[in-house]
This record gives structure tokens, C-alpha cells and sequence, in this order.
């Protein structure tokens, strides 16, 4: 294994927050009938063959990417949990309580400067016991170039099972919404009375709000073509105006 990155957005997982809303897992969110991403689509696992769903006690806890055949990559305040043996993967399914395959997980690798107060360098890989089959059309996503930049507005893909706060979409279905990478400075100013939006970090968002990833979508890929740029971590609230969500920058996490 070389040249992996190991991004984990650490999405506080503070109950009452009213700043700094951690991407929590579903079943903390104050209702859970606000269920996954916001103002999004529908998609097909087929369509991101990579995406993971980290399921806790057999419930969806938080999404993750294959980067490769035994390799997910993962927010680390995901794994702030006391029973990881009872965590495993599901690959390969639309739906996150059913269909494609469970993986038992073999070992968790947080990064080592994960710091659960700044949420600063929030990632993790997960080692799988057993290697999925991939194939040209069940690919693990790329990884992008140490240090490679994004382009301010550059549109891209976030998906997940997280909230969509609206209470009449399934809440089983893979959902996916397109946000446009924020300049890092003006990121900065819209949190500049809460936690730092630091070098490892990358914001993407709509002004106006209404798109966005939610409570659930924790852990799980910003993409721009197969290329994970970003790893959900933390934002205020939902979706709000202002506020864009803000991602682990995969590009600053390379451990040789």
C-alpha cells in the first residue's frame, strides 16, 4: 500500500450544537424523519460503484469510498465509536439495508494527527478481511495527486444516505446533489467565529444554500468525475444560506 491517502472529516458529534452541526449518523439527528442528502437525486449504485455505507448494529451509520480492492476510505469521527466489531461495510447496493455485500472490516487506520476538537485531519482507511471483486464497471475511485487543486467553482457530485429533511423520500435509496467548489478564503469568513477552516479542508456550496450533505452523509465521497476530492465532515446545519459544507481536502493526506 503506498501513496494512500487517509482523509476523515470529523463531524463533532456534540448533541445541542448550534454552529458547528457535525454530519452526525442518522439516528442522532434531532428527527429522523429528515432523512439524507439535501435538495438532491436519486442515483444508482452503478453510477458510483465506490460508494460504501458503513452500517453500525445493522444500521447505516456513516458512508465511505473503495479506493481499492480491500481499501475504504472514511471520515475518522466515524470510527468514534466503542464496538467496531460490530460495524462492517456494505459494497456494491443501492440501498443500505439490503442488497450488494457485507464486509466484515479487519482493522481501522485513523489518521494520526485526527484531532475530534479542531476536526482536523479527519480521515481513515479501513482495512477489509476479504478483497471485493472489482471490474470496469464496480471500480474503487481515483485518488487525486498529492497536493492537486481544485478550481474555485468546479462543479461537483457529493452523495450518501444522509438527511434530505423531507420526510416523503425513501430514506433506503443511494441520493446524490452537485455543489460547486467555494473559494477557501471566503469559506474561511463564514466560519470565521467558530472552528478554523484549515489547509486540509476544502468547502463546497451553494450561496443561496438549498444543496448539500446532511446528518448520515459523514465519511462519504465529493467527487469530480472518478477523482474523491473531498471527505464529508462538518458544516452549520444543513443546506443554509451562507454556510457551505465544509470536506477533508484528500489532496493534503498522503502517508508514503
Amino acid at each position: 500500500m503506498s501513496k494512500l491517502i487517509i482523509p476523515l472529516i470529523y463531524l463533532a458529534l456534540v448533541e445541542g450544537t448550534t454552529v458547528f452541526n457535525p454530519l452526525r449518523p442518522w439516528w442522532n439527528a434531532p428527527s429522523r424523519t429528515a432523512n439524507r442528502i439535501v435538495g438532491g437525486f436519486p442515483i444508482d449504485i452503478r453510477d458510483v460503484p465506490f460508494q460504501v455505507s458503513l452500517n453500525y448494529y445493522r444500521e447505516h451509520w456513516c458512508g465511505g469510498s473503495l479506493i481499492g480492492s480491500r481499501w475504504i476510505l472514511t471520515a475518522a469521527h466515524c470510527m468514534d465509536v466503542s464496538d467496531i466489531p460490530l460495524m462492517k461495510v456494505r459494497v456494491g447496493s443501492t440501498h443500505h439495508e439490503s442488497g450488494g455485500e457485507l464486509v466484515v472490516i479487519r482493522r481501522v487506520l485513523p489518521h494520526p494527527l485526527y484531532n475530534s476538537s479542531s476536526v482536523d485531519y479527519d480521515f481513515a482507511l479501513l482495512e477489509l478481511e476479504e478483497a471485493v471483486q472489482l471490474s470496469e464497471e464496480f471500480y474503487a475511485v481515483e485518488l487525486p495527486g498529492r497536493d492537486e487543486p481544485v478550481e474555485d467553482g468546479q462543479l461537483l457530485q457529493v452523495s450518501g444516505w444522509g438527511d434530505t429533511q423531507n420526510e416523503e423520500e425513501c430514506d433506503d435509496v443511494l441520493r446524490a446533489t452537485i455543489v460547486p467548489a467555494v473559494n477557501q478564503e471566503e469559506c474561511r469568513r463564514a466560519y470565521s467565529t467558530g472552528h478554523e477552516v484549515t489547509d486540509r479542508m476544502i468547502c463546497a456550496g451553494y450561496l443561496g444554500g438549498g444543496h448539500s450533505a446532511c446528518h448520515g452523509d459523514s465519511g462519504g465521497p465529493l467527487v469530480h468525475g472518478r477523482t474523491v476530492v473531498g471527505v464529508v465532515s462538518w458544516s452549520r446545519g444543513c443546506a443554509q444560506p451562507g454556510y457551505p459544507t465544509v470536506y477533508g481536502r484528500v489532496a493534503a493526506y498522503y502517508l508514503n
